[in-house]
């Protein structure tokens, strides 16, 4: 395991669920609670590219998982974080303020899987429509009744089960 990851297993060990390794990278996952702080330490000690964030729906535990992909530039290291939220409230913080680029992919999983970030200053949808039901990235989502999306008289749009409403 690398030098960083250490040094923050130890300072968070109080708040560390579980630690390993994920196809030869270091993993952690971490209560939500200290997500936020977790995380701008990680980036203190040289974190300072964040790769990639993921939401996926885990029934089995009743939970949604957001993965962080995290990687040093300096020390060549990387780190794959990860915290969960139940069902019954899906939101975790924000780290925009940490990595200006999880702005951008905390909107995605939101859309997808239906992850709230606290914190977030513009969260909302940015692949679907705005009024699209459901999330498509979850277990539960019906793939049996389509959504279509058209246009109101004003250029909106309109999602609707019919084909040719909102024509």
């Amino acid at each position: 395991m690398n030098t960083l990851v250490k040094e923050l297993q130890r300072e968070f060990a109080h708040q560390i669920e579980e630690a390993g390794d994920l196809l030869d990278k270091p993993f952690v996952r971490l209560r939500r609670e200290a997500l936020f702080t977790f995380c701008k330490a990680a980036r203190e000690k040289g974190f300072d590219y964040l790769a990639c964030i993921t939401g996926v729906d885990r029934p089995q535990e009743r939970a949604l998982e957001v993965i962080y992909n995290l990687y040093s530039y300096e020390y060549f290291q990387h780190l794959v974080l990860k915290t969960r939220c139940p069902y019954e409230d899906p939101v975790v913080d924000s780290v925009g303020l940490i990595w200006k680029a999880a702005l951008f992919l905390e909107r995605e999983v939101f859309d997808l899987v239906g992850i709230g970030f606290t914190g977030h200053p513009d969260l909302r949808r940015i692949l679907l429509p705005e009024p699209w039901q459901g999330h498509p990235l979850r277990k539960d989502y019906s793939l049996e009744r389509e959504q279509f999306v058209n246009k109101d008289t004003q250029g909106r749009d309109v999602v609707s089960f019919e084909p040719t409403e909102g024509w």
